[in-house]
């Protein structure tokens, strides 16, 4: 089941999420975006933002529940910036894991409403626990819990979650969130940082 299915993830992420606190960077750029990435925004959009998240940084969630409202009604919205979101799960490393699966999992078109479940509720597994937060998510993934647990047992989303940590590793990224603007890292999350970034890349 889900518990079962984060466990088994626990091993493979746990060298990759121990010890992830803040961002830092290498001078590589991370991999280019290909039709595996989950992207918000136009596919021709000018500028490329590539976030490296993790369903249990509270980081990521303070971006996604204050910050992306905005960026994406300024940028997404407008079609000036694609939003690629990439998994580094944190620690608790079999929770972030599990998540990840389960939003990879999804139907493809929601992909981004089960992140936006798992950042909204992400505060509630202090006192909830883990199983009301994955319910929420897969309640949103647009198929059943039958067919999340099926896709969970099979390689397929190992070796994708696979990717997106070695891609992050690749490009010196050693917490979260950590963004990239058209491949120049961004170290900070706050919409006026991001905005300094992307704004003299639309002139």
């Amino acid at each position: 089941m889900i518990r079962r299915a984060a466990l088994s993830l626990s091993v493979f992420v746990a060298l990759a999420a121990a010890g992830l606190a803040a961002p830092a960077f290498a001078a590589d750029a991370p991999p280019p975006v290909t039709a595996q990435d989950h992207v918000l925004g136009r596919a021709d959009a000018p500028v490329t933002v590539i976030e490296y998240a993790s369903f249990t940084c509270s980081h990521c969630a303070d971006f996604h529940n204050s910050v992306l409202p905005a960026f994406k009604a300024k940028y997404i919205d407008t079609g000036k910036v694609r939003l690629v979101h990439r998994n580094l799960p944190t620690q608790p490393a079999n929770v972030a894991a599990a998540a990840a699966a389960v939003a990879l999992c999804a139907a493809p078109e929601r992909y981004f409403d089960v992140a936006g479940v798992f950042m909204r509720d992400q505060a509630n597994l202090r006192t909830t626990g883990p199983q009301p937060w994955f319910a929420a998510g897969i309640a949103a993934s647009g198929k059943t819990r039958e067919q999340i647990e099926t896709c969970l047992d099979g390689p397929t989303i190992r070796a994708e979650l696979d990717a997106q940590i070695a891609g992050a590793d690749a490009a010196g990224v050693a917490g979260t969130p950590a963004f990239f603007v058209n491949g120049k890292p961004v170290a900070d999350h706050s919409l006026d940082a991001l905005s300094a970034a992307i704004d003299p890349l639309l002139r």
